[in-house]
């Protein structure tokens, strides 16, 4: 990847109050070591930085975890289901607490798993209030799998279809509703690897996806101006989900399931400088950073730079 040019902060940021919570949980997936990914973005300076652009950011530390290797998987249509939904219940209500007190959360996996706990507790402060949100996944994979559907039976791939409230049911019923989101306000960019029984799963939940054949024809700002305008549709806004393989591996080698032809370094940065123009983010998680598989904390050191894209950094 090559440097990135020298930038200046942008004066007008709205300064935000964030709260940065770790997620690291790696029993959603059969590739070790992204439980150390939110160590890894932590240590690329995300807190400084942030702050630096004008924020007030506060660590939340870390859910508890427990090691792979002291738990039994369970069933093989859903490998560690049990202790995944314990954690994301654990998150969920970090979540909630955070937006009660004011905070964006800014959430760091971990695999993807972590999405049910995080998008659960949005969910369930703005259901409070009688209102709805909006999800951009911004991922390679669809993760709409099914313990039914999935050929690995790793949860990781099926967080989305949780959310939906296709199943696994423990998933999808954390604060004893679901669906978490509507179909129409669900939109999924810049997926490249879709499983077969994921493409019947998509059909059938009715959810939005824009392919990075769309961004190849469309061009990114295009594609997201839809996105954003699809998810932001009679919400009050939206979560942002960024799994680090959406990008093409040459730029993030750090994840654990790399998919070539992935958003370029500056497509990535468009993407989410044009979500801080549009000023609806409600919350921001940045999964699947793996240090073990990285080159010298690259893959971190880009989820930082996104982060600072997507709370409104720019180059003038």
């Amino acid at each position: 990847m090559a440097t990135s040019p020298q930038t200046v902060f942008n004066p007008n940021v709205i300064s935000k109050k964030i709260r940065v919570l770790g997620v690291p949980l790696d029993l959603g997936q059969s590739r070790r070591g992204v439980d150390m990914g939110p160590s890894a973005v932590r240590v690329a300076g995300l807190e400084a930085k942030l702050e630096a652009l004008g924020h007030v950011v506060e660590d939340g530390g870390n859910v508890s975890v427990p090691l792979a290797e002291t738990k039994s998987p369970g069933e093989h249509a859903a490998k560690y289901l049990d202790e995944i939904t314990k954690i994301c219940q654990k998150h969920a209500e970090l979540v909630l607490k955070s937006l009660e007190e004011g905070r964006v959360p800014l959430s760091l996996g971990g695999d993807h798993s972590m999405a049910a706990g995080t998008v659960s507790g949005i969910a369930e402060y703005f259901r409070r209030q009688n209102q709805k949100i909006g999800l951009l996944w911004m991922d390679a994979h669809s993760d709409i799998n099914t313990p039914e559907s999935s050929p690995s039976g790793n949860v990781h791939g099926m967080p989305l279809a949780a959310l939906m409230g296709l199943a696994p049911l423990e998933l999808a019923n954390i604060f004893s509703f679901s669906p978490k989101i509507a179909p129409e306000n669900c939109v999924i960019v810049g997926v490249r690897d879709v499983d077969t029984a994921e493409k019947e799963n998509i059909r059938k939940s009715g959810i939005h996806v824009f392919t990075m054949r769309d961004i190849d024809e469309r061009g990114m700002r295009a594609v997201m101006e839809e996105a954003l305008r699809l998810a932001g549709r009679n919400t009050v806004g939206y979560h942002v989900s960024l799994d680090m393989d959406w990008i093409d591996p040459e730029d993030a080698p750090g994840v654990g399931t790399p998919v070539w032809g992935g958003a370029t370094y500056r497509e990535a940065h468009l993407a989410m400088e044009i979500i801080a123009d549009h000023g609806r983010m409600l919350s921001f998680e940045i999964v699947e950073v793996n240090p073990v598989l990285d080159e010298r904390n690259q893959t971190a050191e880009l989820a930082v730079e996104l982060a600072l894209s997507a709370f409104g950094k720019k180059i003038l």
